[in-house]
């Protein structure tokens, strides 16, 4: 949110941008394009637990609590047994973004990183569910704290950015693993959280001065894949 409203006025976005963000815990691409109950499941299942399963910001915001579960409300109707959720979110003008951004990588990385082919596969099966023409964007996660984790993940990044040079489609893509990113968490335990011994307790997911730090340094390559998508 706060990358996206800095940049109003700048890399091809008036001052009058409204931005709106949705954050869905542990989907991937295949969770969004996929008609099946069980692949679209990290999407439209109801979480067991905390019974919400996503986090909704800016425009799409629900007051002070963020959390939603994805079906339910008025702004969320993306499960239908008749399409994906990528499909739902634009059907019939449903959502009319000027530009799309997704942003993920990581509960796919085993699969885009053992199979080019599955790779390539779900990125023609994520642009045949964009409207034609739809600007977008398409940026891999911040890296996390293990060189092993690391290493599989940037394996997983080349073929899925191999995948979408390859379909073609309307796209930028945005390597969230870069060497400055990488050395910014790679080893870095103050980016995550820790317990109280100093050991790291979640080595996936930087804490979020530490994602603002990531953001800030992806800050020119988005900038200018928005302005890419955004030019007349």
């Amino acid at each position: 949110m706060e990358l996206f409203t800095g940049l109003k006025g700048a890399c091809g976005l008036g001052q009058e941008a409204t931005v709106g963000v949705i954050g869905v815990r542990s989907s991937t691409l295949l969770s969004w394009t996929s008609q099946g109950k069980a692949a679209k499941g990290a999407i439209c299942d109801v979480d067991p637990k905390w019974k919400v399963n996503a986090g909704v910001y800016g425009t799409l915001s629900q007051g002070e609590n963020p959390y939603v579960q994805i079906g339910r409300g008025e702004q969320f109707q993306f499960c239908s047994a008749e399409r994906s959720p990528l499909e739902a979110v634009f059907h019939d003008g449903y959502y009319r973004p000027e530009l799309v951004l997704m942003f993920l990588m990581g509960n796919a990385t085993d699969r885009w990183a053992d199979s080019p082919d599955l790779a390539l596969q779900d990125v023609r099966s994520f642009l045949s569910d964009l409207p034609a023409g739809q600007p977008c964007i398409f940026m891999t996660s911040a890296p996390p704290y293990g060189e092993k984790s690391v290493r599989q993940r940037q394996k997983a990044q080349d073929n899925i950015e191999a995948a979408f040079a390859k379909a073609g489609g309307q796209c930028s893509f945005v390597p969230g693993f870069t060497p400055e990113t990488v050395a910014e968490n790679m080893g870095n335990a103050a980016n995550f959280r820790r317990h109280a011994s100093g050991k790291v307790k979640d080595p996936y997911h930087p804490t979020e001065k530490a994602a603002q730090r990531f953001m800030a340094l992806q800050r020119d390559a988005i900038c200018k894949a928005v302005a890419a998508q955004l030019a007349p």
